[in-house]
């Protein structure tokens, strides 16, 4: 059996008794094992203090993208393999672990690129200099500088390559050494990302570690000039919070979040914006067996619509096949690991408290972790406290009417990641997006002008903001270059207004 290895200070390590082991979801079969026992944290923030972080600051925008399109192409290079490690150890079909291994190489290109653009720039402005006194001369300009500390990346199991490279690829860029630990059940992804970093020599001494199994320590030798990026649950975030508060550290989550999908009133059975809703709800509630961050879990038609709704997502689900995900016809796999497996019947069950099962799909065979999708109906959402406060991640949706607006409903979810809205009614789009908007992160609008190029609303793009207020946690990441904020520091400088320029040019000066 493999033995994973940490890296850090420059070399891999080989932890101690007692090892956590990983399997296959699928069949339950030991794939590998890892520990970080051992592990001296303190020399690893300090070896990234001193080393990595010096480097990275004298690095141009450019330079630091450069390294990111080196990791992007490298990992490019072998995407079969990366493939079949995510369907081996993550339980994801073929597509659910292209959907990881190609988000994660597009995400890397995407700041790469970025860095390109910013040329020979250090650090960013922040708006245009406004003027302080009785002349232009005299002025006062915002800058974002790195932070002079290290940035604790801790993933989630369910995308092991998407979520180590978005965080990287912002820290990074920002001039922020990074040191990376991701959920243990599904390391083997982020383990080969790492090896392949390691292996063609991407980055320089200290800029990135990366630490398999427990974080030990870590976390209480932090400081006010570090940053923790946090992806996980709103339980596991509330300890952390209260923890890194004490320490006067940075800190970013991205944590549970019961998205909405809303089928507008005058979307009519058969139309490109109807496919559209069945389409996408279906997808995002069994891809990747509806682990996702931003998986739908609650559903709102209007009440006239309902009954056909229903119909609709029940047929479509029916067709959701089951099974071993090494095999091309399944199309959706196992949850990942025995303790979510046990997490999600536990969570449907008490759904079904006060919602109606009308769909549930059969698991497959004796062993592994594998669970059907499940859609529920509830026919009175305002009364409802378990469909708006529980989220079961897993293939899990709950469907209810609404009259009128569907907007207090949307909202009683606590706050969102993404939410979906389906309609080509301008009134009703303006109102309802509008009403929602304080309550997400992102809202993503279905409708017959973009069903035919659409990604849905459960794909994450590099380009715009990733996060939610409230239950989904407060955080934000990526969103292009706003990526870069939580790596570094907002500074006001005023002065002349030429020296201001020689410090901190704009990006068309260091063009010209």
């Amino acid at each position: 059996m493999q033995t994973l290895r940490s890296h850090v200070e420059d070399r891999w390590f080989e932890g101690k008794e007692p090892f956590a082991t990983l399997v296959n979801p699928a069949t339950e079969e030991p794939l590998a094992r890892t520990s970080t026992a051992g592990i001296d944290f303190g020399r690893a923030l300090e070896h990234a203090r001193s080393r990595g972080g010096p480097v990275l600051r004298e690095m141009t925008f450019a330079q630091r993208g450069e390294l990111l399109r080196r990791w992007s192409k490298a990992l490019h290079a072998r995407r079969d393999e990366l493939i079949g490690l995510a369907i081996a150890n993550g339980g994801n079909t073929r597509g659910d672990a292209k959907f990881d291994i190609d988000g994660a190489i597009a995400t890397l290109a995407h700041y790469a690129d970025l860095g390109a653009q910013l040329g020979s720039l250090k650090a960013l402005r922040d708006g245009e200099p406004v003027q302080l006194g009785r002349t232009a001369r005299y002025a006062g300009l915002h800058l974002w500088v790195p932070r002079d500390g290290v940035a604790v990346h801790i993933n989630a199991f369910n995308f092991p390559a998407w979520g180590t490279a978005e965080k990287a690829a912002s820290a990074l860029l920002a001039a922020m050494p990074a040191i990376s630990k991701p959920a243990t059940s599904t390391a083997l992804v982020a383990f080969r990302l790492t090896e392949i970093a390691v292996e063609e020599k991407i980055f320089p001494s200290g800029a990135l570690q990366f630490i398999c199994g427990s974080p030990g320590d870590l976390l209480e030798r932090l400081g006010p000039q570090d940053v923790v990026a946090f992806t996980g649950s709103s339980q596991t975030a509330a300890k952390l919070r209260e923890q890194l508060a004490r320490r006067g550290a940075r800190f970013n989550v991205e944590a549970d979040s019961l998205n909405g999908a809303v089928l507008g009133p005058d979307v009519q059975p058969g139309s490109a914006t109807w496919d559209l809703f069945v389409a996408d709800v279906v997808r995002d509630m069994t891809q990747k067996a509806g682990q996702k961050c931003t998986a739908v879990r609650r559903i709102f038609a209007a009440a006239d619509r309902l009954a056909q709704a229903q119909e609709a997502l029940v047929d479509r689900l029916a067709q959701v096949r089951v099974g071993d995900p090494a095999r091309a016809e399944v199309a959706m796999g196992p949850v990942s690991t025995a303790d979510q497996l046990r997490d999600v019947r536990a969570g449907i069950d008490k759904l079904a408290s006060e919602s109606r099962r009308v769909f549930e799909g059969k698991p497959a065979g004796e062993r592994g972790y594998f669970v059907g999708p499940v859609l529920l109906s509830n026919s009175d959402p305002a009364k409802a406290q378990i469909f708006h406060r529980d989220e079961v991640f897993g293939p899990v949706a709950t469907l209810a009417p609404f009259d009128g607006s569907p907007v207090d409903l949307v909202r009683r979810g606590g706050g969102g990641l993404v939410c979906s809205v389906y309609s080509d009614d301008r009134n009703f789009l303006r109102q309802c997006v509008l009403g929602i908007a304080p309550y997400h992160g992102r809202i993503y609008l279905g409708s017959e002008k973009v069903a035919g190029q659409t990604l849905g609303p459960g794909t994450v793009l590099p380009q715009l903001v990733h996060g939610g207020p409230g239950h989904a946690g407060g955080g934000e990441e990526l969103g292009g270059l706003r990526g870069l904020q939580l790596y570094s520091q907002r500074v006001a400088l005023q002065g002349d207004r030429a020296l201001l320029d020689a410090i901190a040019p704009a990006l068309e000066e260091q063009k010209a």
